[in-house]
């Protein structure tokens, strides 16, 4: 009954992706950086913070730098958010030749994020007291102000847009919202993704938690202790396979299930059992029509933290038994990038279907006791890869999972 859904179920294609994150602008800068087992977390250099010594995966480029790429002026008030998706969303519309479309194609905008316009309004905080220079930056603390800010640059190719703040997990939750409004005929096309700056209110509030990190992170090690915070955009162009053929546009590939859970155990901390990672991964794998063994690699949520990596080996090994397949984080390249992490993730699954190899678990060195694996070392893949699991999973137990697959 399962695949007999599936069969009638529309499916969705991904005709284009962009990436901006601690690695560079762009898939080919990230591809090279993860080919090549390059690091791009460092010590914190354009936040203004007193934690200059925690390290960090940030964009490697001022505001005023993407400002001038962008050909925004300086006295336009934006958010550094918005300067990194914006980047993130051209390259996308461009691989999709999304400006060929006719002019009464509904094209939808979901973004995911969760800090917003928080490092300007910490930056003027004090101008919002006491005088009204820095008014403009008020409205733009607001996370959906963002997603209208991407929008306006690129009007009027939107005739949709809304924000999703689920924490970690927005991004991710913005792919398979937009997959609904595919299938449903809401839109003919949608634009899926997120974006994250760092603050200083994200930073220490991580450091008040005291899971970060002070040196690069080790995901699924015995010895991790803890995050590194990270930043960047990641955006895909969403339309389902007959729409696609019907425009000549050939997929990097397909969105072929997702599945999304609340477990609402403790604000920031996974449960014990790592119930809902357990039941997202399932219902994605049951959403796609595949079952476990149908699963290539699994990209980890793989914080660093003893919580999360810990409960989420154990959902693995409850789903897969004795077989969990290739699975390793990418957090000790980009840093956790939060909002972000859902659909930079994805565009990183894609680009290993599309080049056959295997990002690796960085930085790992000795198991954790209770897990029956081991994560990954090696990036070649011992058979041809077509289905990605990726997880991302958000405070409050908001846990997402994605299946990224070859067409």
């Amino acid at each position: 009954a399962r695949t007999a859904r599936n069969k009638m179920k529309k499916e969705i294609y991904v005709t284009g992706a962009g990436i901006v994150s601690a690695l560079g602008l762009g898939k080919d800068a990230n591809l090279r950086a993860l080919t090549n087992q390059q690091s791009g977390v460092r010590p914190i250099r354009y936040l203004e913070t007193a934690h200059h010594d925690l390290p960090a995966g940030e964009v490697k480029q001022s505001n005023d730098e993407l400002r001038e790429q962008l050909g925004i002026p300086p006295t336009e008030a934006f958010i550094r958010s918005s300067l990194l998706a914006i980047p993130a969303v051209e390259e996308a519309i461009e691989e999709a030749r999304l400006r060929d479309l006719p002019p009464h194609a509904r094209v939808a905008l979901l973004s995911g994020i969760t800090v917003g316009g928080m490092d300007k309004a910490e930056q003027y905080y004090d101008d919002f007291l006491h005088n009204d220079t820095r008014n403009a930056y008020i409205e733009l603390n607001d996370c959906g102000a963002c997603t209208e800010q991407i929008a306006d640059y690129f009007s009027p190719l939107f005739s949709h847009v809304s924000t999703i703040v689920t924490a970690c997990s927005s991004s991710a939750n913005a792919l398979m919202q937009g997959a609904e409004l595919l299938r449903s005929g809401r839109a003919d096309v949608v634009v899926a993704g997120g974006c994250e700056c760092l603050s200083r209110y994200h930073v220490n509030g991580f450091n008040t938690l005291k899971i970060l990190d002070p040196n690069v992170c080790r995901p699924f090690d015995r010895d991790r202790a803890g995050i590194n915070l990270g930043e960047g955009a990641g955006y895909v162009v969403l339309e389902t396979a007959d729409h696609a053929r019907a425009r000549g546009i050939p997929p990097l590939g397909r969105l072929s299930g997702c599945a999304n859970a609340c477990d609402a155990y403790h604000p920031t901390a996974s449960s014990p059992d790592g119930l809902g990672p357990y039941l997202v991964m399932q219902q994605a794998i049951q959403d796609a029509g595949l079952t476990p063994d149908d699963i290539d690699y699994i990209n980890a949520h793989g914080t660093g933290t003893p919580n999360n990596d810990l409960t989420e080996g154990l959902a693995a090994m409850r789903l897969f038994g004795d077989r969990v397949p290739p699975i390793a984080s990418i957090k000790a390249y980009t840093g956790h990038t939060t909002s972000a992490a859902g659909s930079i993730e994805a565009i990183i699954s894609l680009l290993a279907i599309e080049h056959q190899f295997l990002p690796i678990n960085l930085r790992f060195r000795t198991p954790i006791p209770e897990h029956n694996f081991r994560p990954l070392t090696d990036p070649r893949p011992t058979r041809p890869i077509r289905h990605i699991l990726s997880n991302s999973f958000g405070f409050g137990g908001n846990d997402t999972a994605l299946i990224l697959s070859a067409v």
